[in-house]
């Protein structure tokens, strides 16, 4: 490592130290972490009475505390990142850094990088709630390893965003609201879209069916003979494609989590934890349905009813792996928008300013 790469590591780590220490110097920081394990606490023992843990086994409960660290973590890091830099120029601190050696990208990487330990922070809270989770058993260690490391990229994505949107904008209000209302577009807004689009987009299905209108009955066999059937009694009606619009959904950090997680399904073919019945219905939208169906219940009838496994479709377990995974589409989703979020935020953070808006200030 040469000199120039030590001294950007040193000044990054300072502006890091430097937001740390004033992030935990107030009581109220060691309270709202308090307040989360209580809360984690609270549900992970409801879910351990709720589902028979104890006898079921912990993947349920693992499943949900993970989910339930990112539902707070996305309430509490807008607040706390979203005006990391507009926050200091409010207040005439961030000038005063700004005529130091920190460089701006030091400056911006740094307070990202401060917001992001503290998102983990929550995830670190958690852990002995997880652990035991995985103690009750049925938790496998792909599903911690991936969950908690994709569950961690999305806590550093909501960081980015928070930063990035609060050195672009001059306000802090506005920019913590606008980071609350990206993160309710990706965690809500997405599957109210699918919902909308794909109920919006119909499509014109048939289905024939022929029934039995007389026939002889052999109760030791169970099927019939001399059988009359009915002509072709056709039907229309509107079907959704929502196989149109599954790929919106791929953008919800929740379906993100969940689908990079390795599938857990009992003998079945049913999953046994959230993040399989969330990835199973995710992948399950991405199949077209059925324009053309036919029903022949005279054949049924001749072959005997108990004898036929018609209209029994796949299990959950086929579904899921039949379909084609989408988290990292998502994650690549989440990752550029914080990326660039970030970049904008550099370049309207830099000194000297080539171009400002009228009555707005760098520092």
């Amino acid at each position: 490592m040469n000199d120039r790469n030590r001294l950007f590591l040193t000044g990054l780590w300072l502006i890091v130290t430097l937001e740390l220490r004033q992030r935990v110097r107030g009581v109220s920081w060691y309270v709202l972490l308090g307040v989360f394990m209580l809360l984690v606490g609270i549900v992970t023992f409801l879910l351990w009475l709720a589902t028979s843990a104890w006898l079921s086994g912990g993947g349920g409960v693992f499943s949900t505390i993970i989910f339930f660290v990112l539902l707070l973590a996305t309430l509490v890091s807008p607040a706390l990142s979203g005006n990391a830099i507009n926050g200091d120029r409010d207040i005439g601190t961030l000038a005063t850094t700004q005529v130091t050696l920190i460089s701006t990208g030091q400056l911006v990487l740094g307070k990202f990088l401060a917001a992001w330990i503290t998102a983990l922070a929550f995830l670190a809270a958690a852990l002995p709630f997880l652990i035991f989770a995985v103690v009750l058993g049925e938790v496998s260690l792909g599903t911690i390893s991936v969950s908690m490391l994709v569950l961690a990229a999305e806590l550093g994505v909501i960081a980015a965003v928070g930063v990035g949107l609060s050195g672009i904008l001059n306000r802090p209000l506005f920019s913590i609201v606008l980071t609350y209302l990206l993160v309710a577009a990706l965690s809500l807004g997405t599957p109210i879209a699918f919902a909308l689009l794909g109920t919006a987009t119909q499509q014109e299905a048939t289905s024939v069916n022929y029934q039995v209108v007389q026939s002889t009955y052999d109760q030791q066999t169970g099927k019939q003979s001399d059988i009359v059937c009915s002509t072709a009694q056709t039907s229309t009606y509107t079907v959704p494609r929502f196989d149109y619009f599954w790929w919106i959904l791929a953008a919800n950090p929740y379906v993100v989590v969940a689908d990079a997680s390795p599938g857990s399904f009992d003998e079945g073919g049913r999953p046994t934890d959230l993040f399989g019945q969330i990835a199973v219905g995710v992948r399950g939208a991405q199949a077209a349905p059925e324009l053309y169906t036919e029903y022949n219940g005279c054949d049924e009838a001749a072959k005997g009813y108990a004898n036929q496994q018609s209209g029994i479709g796949p299990t959950p377990q086929e579904t899921y792996d039949g379909a084609v995974p989408s988290w990292f589409i998502g994650l690549f989703i989440h990752v550029v928008l914080g990326a660039g979020a970030l970049a904008w935020a550099w370049r309207r953070t830099r000194t000297p300013a080539t171009h400002l808006a009228a009555g707005s200030r760098i520092a």
